[in-house]
């Protein structure tokens, strides 16, 4: 859609021969004749250019420029000048004015500026109506928050959707990460394609490979028939390749050549297959670390990274964990027909209190729990901690004086490891620490003697 142009000039011959010649290219033009009928034009809004002579009787082009500034109207500013006053129209450019023409008007160069001018303006204008968009949104397809860290995942996504390029998603365990490659895929061109996602760390080394590339007939015993592997099933869609640093070596090779060639074979195969894929991947990991460990290949994180993406922990967006849990509630509570009307006032503290280490995921699980558990009208404190398995005194560590830092961090660390059941990644979170360092602290603990009661 065009934008609505105004030309302000004092002179009649060239605010009517300006019009004629724009409204010949297809422009909705006004003219006004000074420039205090032009301030009322402006106010009233629409105009996506404004073409103002220098120097009007009453309010002149700087004059209207500075109005317009001052009440955040986004119209691009175009100055018509004489030579003597080209000096202040570079100076009102370098204020944020458009472009400047000099009398006796150049037609072809106000022709070539014209476009140009209407097109940044529809940018801005563009921009403008994203970044309110996403000032009240609450919802960005199936992910939920409005905190400032999720407005900027909201932005990148906005940004990065239309492009081809591969994009990492980094972030802890149960943040979301599969949440947003499904928006990236919902948000691109894409979209109608196919939206293929793989754990990579479901799977051993040589069953990995197949659900990637797929197998011919006879490739190894027991290949009774072909096989495509998830690179075609995702054909003419995304390719979500989940904890993708879990990969052995041999396998982020191939990766890597399938990703730079667009193409690959099948296990057992001879021809080359070409696919047309768009790659999102994610990993929990730190990357620096699982470089310089060789958990994960350079060259195969800055294919995997052309745009990497951050996904923020629940415990550093705490403004939003109300809202998903009113949103879980919602759900679970129509999905059970229970009529809950919602969370009590010290539920809600609790809620914000807790620093849920494992992210979205733990706070979805724990309100499903509590919604099904609840026998009142409101979720309390109480419904909320029967997810608790472990006592309240199972779960504290007690350590006498004099006990030495080393026995001190074993008695925490096997605590913690057997408060989560095990799990290496909610453990090492619980303790500030990396799983690698986890893994050589579980190692030396529990190789030595026993941990004393505590």
């Amino acid at each position: 859609m065009q934008a609505k142009i105004l030309v302000a000039d004092d002179e009649r011959h060239i605010a009517d021969g300006l019009q004629m010649l724009l409204a010949d290219d297809g422009y909705e033009v006004d003219t006004a004749t000074d420039g205090t009928a032009a301030w009322e034009m402006i106010q009233e809004g629409g105009y996506g250019v404004v073409l103002a002579d220098l120097r009007m009787p009453g309010v002149d082009g700087l004059e209207l420029f500075a109005r317009m500034r001052e009440a955040a109207i986004p119209a691009e500013v175009i100055f018509i000048t004489g030579e003597a006053s080209v000096a202040s129209a570079v100076e009102a450019m370098r204020e944020g004015a458009y472009d400047y023409l000099e009398k006796p008007l150049n037609i072809a160069r106000l022709k070539a500026l014209i476009p140009k001018a209407v097109e940044a303006h529809q940018v801005k204008q563009a921009n403008r109506s994203l970044e309110e968009r996403l000032a009240n949104l609450s919802r960005f397809g199936d992910l939920i928050g409005q905190s400032d860290e999720m407005r900027r995942i909201y932005a990148t996504i906005e940004a990065a959707a239309p492009s081809t390029a591969s994009i990492l998603i980094i972030g802890e365990s149960g943040t979301g990460k599969e949440l947003v490659a499904q928006a990236i895929h919902d948000k691109s061109p894409r979209a109608k394609g196919p939206f293929i996602a793989i754990n990579c760390a479901a799977f051993p080394r040589e069953i990995l490979e197949n659900e990637l590339f797929g197998h011919e007939k006879g490739a190894f015993t027991g290949a009774l028939n072909e096989k495509p592997g998830c690179f075609e099933l995702a054909h003419g869609g995304t390719l979500f390749l989940d904890e993708v640093a879990e990969m052995e070596p041999d396998i982020q090779v191939k990766l890597l050549r399938a990703l730079e060639q667009r193409s690959f074979r099948r296990l057992g195969g001879k021809k080359e297959i070409q696919v047309d894929i768009r790659v999102v991947s994610a990993t929990n990991k730190k990357i620096s670390k699982a470089i310089d460990s060789g958990e994960l290949r350079e060259d195969l994180y800055h294919r995997l990274a052309v745009i990497p993406l951050h996904l923020p922990p629940l415990r550093e967006r705490r403004g939003d964990v109300r809202i998903l849990a009113e949103s879980f509630l919602r759900r679970y509570a129509e999905e059970n027909g229970k009529p809950i009307r919602g969370f009590s006032a010290e539920a809600i503290e609790f809620l914000h209190s807790y620093r849920w280490p494992g992210n979205v995921r733990e706070l979805k699980n724990t309100v499903e729990r509590a919604t099904i558990l609840t026998s009142g009208e409101q979720v309390t404190p109480d419904d909320l901690r029967f997810y608790e398995l472990i006592r309240t005194e199972d779960r504290e560590v007690r350590i006498r004086v004099g006990t030495s830092l080393e026995q001190a961090e074993r008695t925490l660390t096997l605590k913690t490891f057997s408060f989560v059941e095990g799990d290496h990644q909610k453990a090492a979170s619980l303790l500030g620490i990396d799983e690698e360092t986890l893994r050589s602290r579980l190692s030396r603990f529990l190789a030595s003697d026993p941990a004393p009661a505590t």
